[in-house]
């Protein structure tokens, strides 16, 4: 066998094992290995670990994560939260996301959050509003615009990041004045989903007396930030019908609000897309680029074009 043949050899060897590593990965939660396989195969010029394990609270999961490019700011800031049912995840995990959006001139902010059962509801929100408020004030010393914020989440991290954005108490307890976020993306997250059907949900919201204050639905207003809301129609995990009912009501309200159901995605599509080697469908990324440079105050982010 010629070098050639070698060659072709490794590399269909190399994607099967990443393939492989990727469906062991969705299956146990590992996303590690999905940030590993990135942080290996693909270019992280252009982009720096600006901060790592920083406290925010503290609590030992109150720290994050920040990703900035190598470049001269201030650039806006894109506050990511993960998912993981609400019981598990690291936001060390998903320095893909922040690689991601880091080269389209972002600081990317990767908070972590208390997990069930200590994290049960409200805590995860008064944590990423804590985050938040950490952001405002020490982003700008990381090259970060704090009055350019928008917040991005996949699956129960889209639920802090919609709940953020609609209801204004969690901002308010941390002085944060109105219009801080500039706006919200949504990943395949849960926005109207009482009762509560899965063990994640009971475990993180069924002690609540009232479970319709922990919905996002509940709290939609015509003045809410801008949302898009990304979802894939084979996702059996959280159902389109959370991202058309609330994007259909945040318009009826006055907001605006963008959908994009991706066919044949699941739930885990719309944010592996953001990580080598499923970046080549670039779908969730320049929409949700092209949304964030359409909201106002974001004019000078590069354009999805110009990558």
């Amino acid at each position: 066998m010629g070098w050639i043949g070698w060659t072709v050899t490794i590399v269909l060897v190399l994607a099967a094992a990443l393939f492989g590593g990727w469906r062991y990965a969705h299956a146990t939660g590992a996303v590690g290995l999905l940030e590993l396989a990135d942080r290996t195969m693909a270019s992280t010029d252009g982009t720096a670990v600006a901060a790592s394990g920083v406290r925010y609270g503290p609590a030992p999961a109150q720290r994050l994560d920040v990703i900035a490019p190598n470049a001269p700011g201030p650039h806006p800031v894109l506050v990511f939260f993960h998912g993981g049912g609400w019981h598990s995840g690291r936001a060390e995990d998903y320095r893909f996301v922040g690689r991601a959006f880091a080269r389209a001139g972002y600081v990317v902010v990767l908070p972590g959050y208390r997990l069930v059962p200590e994290g049960a509801y409200p805590a995860m929100l008064e944590d990423g509003a804590a985050a938040l408020s950490w952001v405002r004030g020490n982003v700008g010393a990381l090259g970060g615009d704090p009055d350019r914020v928008f917040l991005m989440g996949h699956s129960a991290g889209g639920y802090i990041a919609a709940m953020l954005g609609l209801e204004r108490r969690w901002l308010e307890h941390e002085r944060l004045p109105a219009g801080f976020v500039k706006g919200v993306v949504g990943l395949s997250g849960p926005y109207d989903f009482h009762p509560f059907t899965s063990d994640s949900a009971r475990n993180a919201f069924g002690h609540v007396a009232d479970p319709a204050i922990t919905q996002p639905i509940r709290f939609v207003r015509g003045d809410a930030p801008p949302m898009l809301l990304v979802t894939g129609d084979a996702d059996v995990t959280v159902k389109p019908r959370n991202s058309r009912v609330l994007a259909q009501a945040l318009t009826t309200a006055g907001a605006r609000a963008e959908l994009l159901v991706l066919p044949q995605v699941d739930h885990a599509g719309t944010v592996k897309v953001l990580a080598w080697p499923f970046a080549g469908d670039d779908r969730v990324r320049q929409a949700a680029l092209a949304f964030m440079a359409a909201t106002p105050a974001s004019a000078p982010v590069q354009a999805p074009g110009d990558q």
